[in-house]
């Protein structure tokens, strides 16, 4: 039996004093994936350029407590295969003695877009690491400019509803499903939910399964999103229970469906709180709120058959 309490106790190794935002998702993520590495393990973590990044490491000082690198954009993916590399050389030479485990962190901007090229790479070699994803669905740092990750119809700087859009045209891209047709040992989707038992436990999956792991996690943006701070844990249920957000495990190939809503809710649920949708509501704009509904219901029932269920 797992100490969850005991677990959720163990030393911050991502400090407090940092500069993102409060009720930033992508920290929340972080910490909680840190929380899975063993105290006698060390860590080397990678961190493409964004939120995260331009926050927790302003030389001289940092919030890590782990060796840290930071990558470009595009890079961070080669640059841990490089490091684990490296790492397992001077451990056959017997230069190193301590256990280090590897893990990128990566926005959506990052890892979908700028940084796939490197992650596609490191996945197919199967390097020994964890690439985790913290999906808030835009470039946040640079000013809410869409990514493939941004949903369909949302509103972003570079997709402005109004008169003559409704915001971005195009589907959301499935990164874990790319990442899974990669044939690793251990893929995930996950976000914050009550207990964080979800998340914990499919981090610790990933960074102590041998191989490549990914790991996607739905990590809101209160500044991107537009809805109050104080409700991230709310906008994730609603995530999940509109099956916008499903959590799923594939491992070695299976496909491992980890929730299944008993009582599937409307898209709107999860839509009407983010400011970043409010134009579906508008009157004449119930189609669209349909063809969403229409794309999650599609999705959903397309891993319902990966899953087999």
């Amino acid at each position: 039996m797992v100490n969850f309490k005991e677990i959720m106790s163990r030393p911050e190794r991502l400090t407090g004093g940092h500069r993102m935002c409060a009720g930033c998702g992508g920290t929340i993520a972080v910490r909680n994936v840190l929380r899975a590495l063993k105290p006698e393990d060390k860590a080397v973590i990678a961190n493409a350029t964004g939120c995260l990044e331009v926050s927790t490491f302003m030389y001289p000082f940092t919030a890590w407590k782990d060796s840290y690198i930071h990558n470009a954009f595009e890079n961070a993916g080669a640059t841990l295969s490089g490091v684990e590399a490296a790492y397992n050389v001077m451990k056959r030479k017997g230069k190193i003695d301590d256990t280090f485990k590897f893990i990128a962190f990566g926005g959506d901007g990052g890892t979908y877009d700028i940084g796939f090229q490197s992650l596609s790479g490191a996945m197919e070699r199967n390097h020994d690491l964890v690439y985790v994803c913290y999906d808030n669905g835009a470039y946040m740092n640079t000013g809410i400019q869409r990514s493939s990750a941004t949903p369909m119809y949302a509103d972003t700087t570079t997709t402005p509803a109004g008169k003559v859009s409704n915001g971005k045209m195009q589907n959301r891209k499935d990164l874990a499903e790319i990442i899974a047709s990669h044939h690793i040992p251990y893929v995930a989707q996950t976000t914050f939910l009550s207990n964080f038992r979800d998340l914990h436990t499919k981090a610790e999956k990933a960074i102590y399964t041998k191989g490549a792991a990914y790991l996607n996690i739905m990590a809101p943006c209160p500044r991107g999103w537009r809805y109050p701070t104080e409700n991230i844990m709310e906008m994730c249920k609603l995530g999940v229970e509109t099956c916008y957000w499903p959590l799923f495990e594939v491992i070695d190939g299976k496909w491992i469906l980890n929730y299944k809503p008993k009582n599937k809710l409307p898209i709107e649920e999860f839509l009407k709180y983010q400011g970043r949708f409010k134009h579906l509501f508008k009157k004449g704009n119930e189609h669209l709120i349909e063809q969403f509904q229409k794309e999650v219901d599609q999705r959903w029932e397309q891993l319902l058959k990966f899953c087999e269920e």
